[in-house]
C-alpha cells in the first residue's frame, strides 16, 4: 500500500526542516529510477522556490550512469522534460548538485557540514557506498535519513525504519539516535 501523502510535499517538509537546522539529510535510494526521481523533485520544489538550495551530491557511480542514460535517451522524453531542458535547465540536475564518482570523492563528503542532502545506493542500505554514510549519520540527532523505497525484512533499512535501538554497520555496533522519515508512493 502507498501512502497517501503527497510525495512532493513530504519531500519538502522534511528538506526544509533540515536546513532550518542546519542538518544532514540521507536518502538511500536504488541507482536506476529512484535515484532520478528524487533528484527531479529535488529539482522541481527547487524551481518552485518550495525548499532553499542545498548541496545535493549523488555518491552512486551507477546511479551517475544511469542518470546520463536518461538524459541521452531523448526519444524517451515526455513533453514536461523537453520544456524544462528548452529552458536552459537540466531536469535530473539540482541547482547545487555534484556526484561523487570515486572513492576519494564519496570521503570528502564526511568533511561537509550544514544542511547537505547525500543521495546513495543501495536503497535498502544493504551494501555500498551509504552505509560509510550511514556509520557517520545514523547515531547523529540531527540528521534525517529518508526511506523513499520499499525495504525488505532483515535488510539495514528495514531495522532502521522500524526504530530499533542500535544496528550493526559495516561490522560495528552503532546507535540509531537520527530522525527517520519514510515517503511512499
Amino acid at each position: 500500500l502507498h501512502d497517501p501523502e503527497d510525495p512532493k510535499i513530504a519531500l519538502a517538509q522534511i528538506i526544509n526542516d533540515a536546513a532550518k537546522r542546519e542538518a544532514p539529510v540521507l536518502i538511500p535510494a536504488f541507482a536506476v529510477g529512484r535515484t532520478q526521481e528524487i533528484v527531479y523533485l529535488i529539482r522541481e520544489l527547487e524551481d518552485e522556490k518550495a525548499i532553499p538550495v542545498l548541496p545535493v551530491t549523488v555518491d552512486s557511480p551507477m546511479a551517475a550512469a544511469a542518470t546520463a542514460a536518461y538524459a541521452n535517451r531523448k526519444e524517451e522524453h515526455d513533453e514536461e522534460y523537453v520544456s524544462i531542458l528548452r529552458s536552459q535547465r537540466h531536469p535530473l540536475r539540482t541547482h547545487s548538485m555534484s556526484t561523487a564518482s570515486s572513492r576519494n570523492e564519496s570521503k570528502k563528503l564526511n568533511d561537509a557540514r550544514g544542511a547537505r542532502i547525500i543521495i546513495s545506493a543501495s536503497g535498502m542500505m544493504t551494501g555500498g557506498r551509504v552505509l560509510h554514510h550511514a556509520l557517520r549519520l545514523v547515531p547523529d540527532p540531527e540528521t534525517t535519513i529518508v526511506f523513499v523505497g520499499y525495504q525488505a525484512a532483515g535488510t539495514l533499512g528495514r531495522r532502521i525504519q522500524n526504530g530499533e535501538p542500535e544496528v550493526k554497520i559495516l561490522g560495528q555496533w552503532i546507535p540509531v539516535r537520527c530522525r527517520i522519515a519514510k515517503i511512499g508512493g
